[in-house]
Formats: structure tokens, C-alpha cells, sequence
């Protein structure tokens, strides 16, 4: 066998088990013998790059970045979905249909899937491109995210057509986003609200290598095309399935809108038992013929009808107010409720976010509260049943001091929240500070997760970040679950962090109110930590979108000599606490102080490029004209309102060559 058959061979073993375990749910190898598959296959790849394939199995690890996604119109309008809420609904629908086709009407049942819509293009059997629903009629090409996903075959199997859309919906199964928020939770990272969310907001990561990690899946139900042969849409799901795509097989083939309902009410009851969210069913006239004689609205197809469910929630006592302590001192109070089950899970707590929210509903312990679950995940408390009050029932009574050190309480004038000032004594505060540090989006220390830092200073090794550096293999071992290899790789993940970028840095040092996004503007407006910490509140107002209470928050963390001592034992330690010089050398102040609108679509470089070369030069980047603006860059189609607008108030326009000329 010659080096092109054996990475054939290699890819179609490779697909076979993918398909396997994705599709069948029945692995025939190891994930151990199935990476070392995939490793000897990016070997043979990389030592022969003339036998490139766009599609082969290697390529689902993601690492293309894609700045822009490109507009691609649909060959197949994406239409909308009517929805119905009731039998009467229902019925009338099918009223409808029957005045409309002759003969007898079946329909296909579906379970209607709660995630992004996506529309796959297949040629010869490999997928040509993924775009997004969009409007409808165009949409945005995210093919190199959507490879990375591994229900959706990259090359199909059996007896398919040489070119034919197929619809899904991209989902994140429960247990794979309850893993995701334990994980953001342990690194102090906000958790994700619902996996709808999580799921479309995925496809527009822009590293395809992120959304690798993510482990999300794509269930199919409709093809789409010219001479499918193909006669009904039951008849497509059961062809898709065989071509290699996930088609779940709860869709059902039912006579009547009687056995509709049926199927309607089972899966109301039923549908918290699936891996996956569903918010309704989906039916359609399942005779492809009698779908085209119906046609569609300026809207949606009069063939198809969505059931959606009612939101679900229940009632439940209050059995207890507790208060949680966060990395900043924040109180958070939470309910501790009696244990309900609620859409599919056990809810034992609620947050009640504040002494104001607990105020506004008249929230007492031992009241009967109605529980709802926010995108079915979050629990919240939406009301009181103030008939079910014990009648001694008294108002709660806020915590004036910290549960866990007993300090007295302090809120900010115009806050929601409490807060605890024990800054270095109050353990949560103490923890929570070290777990931020090491979070992916600040330091990303590998080895090291929340529970070890909780050891870590209970164990008395470490009381803030600095001391992690510190650290030695021989400390860590007799701690309890580590091992000497486990030990390793945490000193090699705390070296390499001193790798991380100076903006990261400064995120991770946790300064209240310094999230992500203020942490670039400080660190790109002040070059270094010592120009930071000596800068007043009037000189961190006048950096853009820095406000009040930022800078004073900044001004307070420098003040606190406790804070210094720990910035200079990060900078004994080689921690990056400056812009490195290359980054220096692509920033220039040529258009600092000038306010500038980019509009319309660009040849040379992308909008996105564009308004990071405003920033990188100084210059802040506005999306509205006013009479603050300096310039409004123009690029073709923009709309001519703003042109209007921008001679209106004689700002200057420039074109895309002109404004590359002024900044040479």
C-alpha cells in the first residue's frame, strides 16, 4: 500500500468510527486507539501536503481564524415557522390545508429543536459550505466552525445527490453545557445563560480551534434540491439518516391531527427526559406534492405549523436565605428551596441577586414562591403566593455583616449589591481573587483548577496570586489528590504564564469593575502598570469609556499597599507587566483624539481591520455621526442617510485609499 492509499484508508477508518460513535452511539474503538488513529494520519498529512483534503477527519480540531464571515445567499430560502398554542390552532390549520389538496393528508411529527439554524451544501458527497439561517434569504458562511463539529459528516456514505441543502439545527446537549458552566463557574468566569444561546453564539467564534472544544452537535430535518428523488419529507429524514447525517428518531409518521395532539402531549410530558432542549413540535404535510401545491406565505410555508410549549414553572417553599461571598466581596443572597423537580431537573436554589430584588417581590423564608427556569436552565423566583403566607410571617431582614468573617457590610451609594471590605481576610474573597487569576481569559494556568486553589490556601501555601510563583513541586505533592505528574504540570503552567500578555495581566489582577474589555483600554493607554498605578482619577476619566466609577475603583486598588507589595513580587517574578515593544511598534497617537464613523464594505481591508487601525492609531471608533465626529471613512453601499448627515454637519468623508494615505 503506497502512502496516498494508506491515508485513504486512514481517513475512511476514521469516518467509519466518527460515525460510529456520533451517530450510532456505538463505539467499536478506544478514544484512546482512535487519537492515535487521527495523530498517525496528521502525520502522514503533514509530511504530504499534496494529498490535502479540506474534508478529511483531521481537519475537525479547528485553527482557522475567520475575521469576517462572508455573506453567502441561500440557494433554498429559509422560511419562518408559523406557531399554534392550542388544539383550536391546530385544527384550523388543517382546515386550511383540506380546502387546499386533494386526497388523504399525513403528516410528519418533529420534535422542534432548540438551537441555531444552519443550511449544509453538499457536492459530491463533501460538504461545500455551512451558512447560517440569517434573513431568510442570505446568511453567514461559518464552514470552518461548523467542520469542527463532529454529528455533521464531512464526507457522506451510500447512495446520495451530487449537490442538495440540508437544514438542522446546531444544539448543545444539556449535559455537555452543565459541564461548560461548572467549568466557567470554578475560573469566576460568568456562567452562559441558556444552550440556545451558548449554541449560535458558537458559530460566530472566530478561532475554529474554540469552538472545537465545545462540544455541540447537529441534528437534521429537511433536505432541499433539484430531481431528489425524494417523494415525502418521512422519506427524506429516513435517507438522511442513512447518508451519515443525525436525524433523531422520535419524528413519527402519523393519519390524523388527533394523533398529532398524541404525539404533542407525550413529548410535553416526556421531552425533560431528552439530552437535548426542545421548546415545541414541529408538523409538516408529509407528501412533498401536496407541499408544493400549498406553497408558502410571504413568510412561512402553509405545509408546516409549529407547536410551542407553554413555559413551565411550579411552586415550592422557601425553606432558607443564605448569603454567598464572591471574589470582589459581593453578597449575593440565595434561596434554598424545598426540592422541586422543574423542566427535567432538581431545583434545590435560586439566586435572589440583591436586598432590592428580594424587597420588590416581599420574598420571606417559608413562603410558598413560584419557581420558573430562565432558557430551561436558571432557576429564578417570579412571584410570591401571598395566600400560602404563615400568617406570623415576618420581613426579611438583609445580613448586615459578612457570613463568613462577620465584617459589617458596606453598599455603594447608587449599588445593588453589599459588600464585604475584609479585602485580605475574608477566605471567599481570598480564593475567588486566586481562581480569577488563573481563569482562561486572564492567566490560563494549566494544572491548576478552583478546587486546588482552594486546597492551596487552606493548606496555608498561598494567601493571593503572587505567592503561586512561589511554589514548589515538593509543597504540592502531599497535597491531597495530587500526584507528582499533576504537581509538574502545575509549576509548568504557573511558569508559562508569565508569558501572558500585559492586557490580560491587568484583567487578571481582579480590580473591581476591570473586565476584559477596560483592562485593553488601560493597558493600551498607559503602556505599563507603573504609569497605571500612579495615575489620578482625572487621568483615567479622560481614557475612552472610563468612567467615574472605574477610576476611582483603579485609584483605590493602587492606594492599597498591600496591592503594591503584590505587583512588585509579580514583577520580581517576571510577570509582563508592560506592552511588549513589538506591540508598541504597530501602535502610533496619529489620529489620537479624533472621532471617526466607518460605513459601508471595504476592498483593501475589512471593516473590522479598518476600526482596529483606528484604535491601534489612537483614534476612538464611532457608530453614530454627531457633531463630535471628525471623520466618516466610506466604503460602497453605505447608506445615504449618513452621507447626508455628515455634509449636513461638514464632516470631512474619506474614502478607504484615502484614509490609508493618512495614516502612512
Amino acid at each position: 500500500m503506497n502512502v496516498r492509499e494508506q491515508i485513504q484508508s486512514l481517513r475512511e477508518e476514521l469516518r467509519q468510527h466518527n460515525y460510529n460513535y456520533y451517530i450510532l452511539d456505538n463505539a467499536t474503538i478506544s478514544d484512546y486507539e482512535f487519537d492515535l488513529k487521527l495523530k498517525e494520519l496528521q502525520t502522514l498529512e503533514a509530511a504530504n501536503p499534496e494529498f490535502f483534503d479540506a474534508n478529511s477527519p483531521t481537519q475537525r480540531v479547528g485553527g482557522t481564524i475567520t475575521k469576517n464571515f462572508k455573506t453567502t445567499i441561500h440557494d433554498f430560502r429559509m422560511y419562518s415557522l408559523d406557531n399554534s398554542y392550542s388544539k383550536d390552532d391546530l385544527l384550523d390549520w388543517e382546515n386550511r390545508i383540506k380546502k387546499m389538496v386533494d386526497g388523504q393528508v399525513q403528516y410528519t411529527c418533529e420534535l422542534k429543536y432548540d438551537g441555531a439554524s444552519i443550511n449544509l451544501t453538499y457536492k459530491e458527497g463533501k460538504l461545500l459550505r455551512a451558512v447560517t439561517r440569517g434573513d431568510g434569504v442570505q446568511g453567514d458562511d461559518v464552514t470552518a466552525n461548523v467542520k469542527t463539529i463532529n454529528t455533521i459528516p464531512l464526507q457522506l456514505k451510500g447512495d446520495y445527490p451530487d449537490r442538495f441543502d440540508i437544514r438542522g439545527e446546531i444544539i448543545l446537549p444539556l449535559e455537555g453545557f452543565l459541564r461548560m458552566n461548572a467549568e466557567r463557574e470554578a475560573n469566576n468566569e460568568e456562567p452562559y445563560r441558556n444552550p440556545r444561546n451558548t449554541a449560535s453564539g458558537s458559530l460566530k467564534l472566530q478561532d475554529s480551534a474554540e469552538v472545537a472544544k465545545r462540544p455541540l452537535e447537529c441534528l437534521l430535518y429537511s433536505i432541499k434540491g433539484n430531481n431528489l428523488n425524494i417523494q415525502t419529507q418521512f422519506e427524506g429524514l429516513e435517507k438522511a439518516r442513512a447518508w451519515g447525517f443525525k436525524v433523531p428518531k422520535e419524528a413519527k409518521l402519523v393519519n390524523s391531527i388527533d394523533e398529532v395532539l398524541e404525539f404533542v402531549a407525550y413529548w410535553d410530558t416526556h421531552r425533560h427526559n431528552l439530552p437535548y432542549e426542545i421548546d415545541g413540535v414541529v408538523i409538516k404535510v408529509n407528501d412533498l406534492y401536496q407541499q408544493d401545491e400549498l406553497g408558502f406565505t410571504a413568510k412561512a410555508p402553509r405545509w408546516a405549523m409549529a407547536y410551542k410549549f407553554k413555559a413551565e414553572q411550579v411552586s415550592t417553599r422557601l425553606n432558607q436565605i443564605t448569603y454567598q461571598v464572591g471574589r470582589t466581596g459581593a453578597i449575593t443572597p440565595v434561596a434554598n428551596l424545598e426540592p422541586v423537580q422543574l423542566a427535567g431537573t432538581v431545583v434545590k436554589r435560586a439566586s435572589l441577586h440583591n436586598a432590592d430584588q428580594i424587597e420588590k417581590l416581599d420574598i420571606r423564608e417559608q413562603d410558598e414562591v413560584f419557581v420558573e427556569k430562565g432558557g430551561e436552565i436558571i432557576p429564578k423566583i417570579i412571584a410570591v403566593d401571598l395566600s400560602k403566607r404563615p400568617q406570623a410571617s415576618e420581613p426579611t431582614r438583609y445580613i448586615t455583616h459578612c457570613p463568613v468573617c462577620n465584617t459589617e457590610l458596606e453598599r455603594i451609594a447608587g449599588e445593588a449589591k453589599h459588600y464585604c471590605p475584609n479585602y485580605t481576610g475574608c477566605p471567599p474573597q481570598v480564593i475567588g481573587r486566586i481562581q480569577h487569576y488563573i481563569s482562561r481569559k486572564a492567566m490560563d494556568i494549566e494544572g491548576l483548577g478552583g478546587e486546588t486553589v482552594s486546597l492551596l490556601v487552606k493548606e496555608g501555601l498561598v494567601s493571593n496570586y503572587s505567592d503561586l510563583y512561589d511554589l514548589t513541586a515538593n509543597e504540592i505533592v502531599p497535597l491531597e489528590r495530587m500526584a507528582e505528574k499533576s504537581a509538574e504540570n502545575l509549576i509548568k503552567g504557573v511558569e508559562a504564564s508569565k508569558q501572558i500578555p500585559f492586557e490580560r495581566v491587568l484583567f487578571a489582577l481582579g480590580i473591581r469593575y476591570v473586565g476584559e474589555t477596560v483592562a485593553k483600554k488601560l493597558a493600551k493607554h498607559f503602556k505599563s502598570i507603573e504609569a497605571l498605578k500612579t495615575a489620578t482619577v482625572e487621568d483615567l476619566i479622560s481614557v475612552d469609556e472610563i468612567g467615574e466609577r472605574i477610576a476611582e475603583s483603579v485609584v483605590e486598588f493602587f492606594n492599597d499597599e498591600n496591592n503594591i507589595q503584590i505587583i512588585e513580587r509579580l514583577k520580581s517574578h517576571g510577570i509582563q507587566l508592560e506592552i511588549s515593544a513589538e506591540k508598541l511598534a504597530s501602535q502610533s497617537e496619529k489620529l489620537k483624539g479624533l472621532s471617526i464613523v466607518v460605513s459601508g464594505v471595504f476592498e483593501t481591508v475589512s471593516r473590522n481591520e479598518l476600526k482596529k487601525l483606528i484604535e491601534d492609531n489612537g483614534g476612538k471608533v464611532s457608530s453614530s455621526i454627531s457633531s463630535k465626529t471628525n471623520y466618516l471613512v466610506a466604503g460602497n453601499k453605505m447608506g445615504p442617510s449618513k452621507r447626508e448627515k455628515a455634509d449636513k454637519l461638514n464632516i470631512k468623508i474619506l474614502t478607504e485609499q484615502d484614509f490609508l494615505t493618512l495614516l502612512k
